[in-house]
């Protein structure tokens, strides 16, 4: 569900933006979605606590 909450995103972005800021969303967009991905694959760890 998570990948389709970014998707949409981006796609909104790509309706209603313009320029610098269509870009940023979708780096952003991007981000989450390799986190996500990243996270789903190899699990969390407790590491830092």
């Amino acid at each position: 569900m998570a990948l389709g909450a970014y998707a949409a995103l981006a796609a909104l972005a790509y309706f209603t933006l313009d320029g610098v800021f269509r870009a940023m969303v979708w780096i952003f967009c991007a981000g989450l979605a390799a986190m996500t991905l990243a996270r789903a694959k190899y699990g969390t760890t407790d590491e830092h606590r």
